[in-house]
C-alpha cells in the first residue's frame, strides 16, 4: 500500500494530462521555448555593449 500512496500524485497528475492533451488544443511546449530564446538572443544582441577596439589590439 506504501507504493501507491506514494506515487498517487504522480499517477493521478500523469492520467489528467494525457487527458488534458488528448482532449484539448495543448500549445507545443517545445516550440514554444525555443521561439522565447531565440527572441532573447535577438534582444542580447541588440543592446549588447559594443567591445572595445583597445582590448582586440593588445
Amino acid at each position: 500500500m506504501g507504493i501507491f500512496r506514494s506515487c498517487f500524485s504522480f499517477i493521478a497528475g500523469t492520467v489528467c494530462g494525457v487527458y488534458i492533451a488528448q482532449n484539448y488544443q495543448v500549445p507545443n511546449v517545445t516550440k514554444l521555448a525555443d521561439t522565447a530564446l531565440f527572441m532573447a538572443k535577438v534582444v542580447e544582441e541588440k543592446y549588447r555593449k559594443p567591445n572595445k577596439r583597445d582590448d582586440d589590439d593588445a
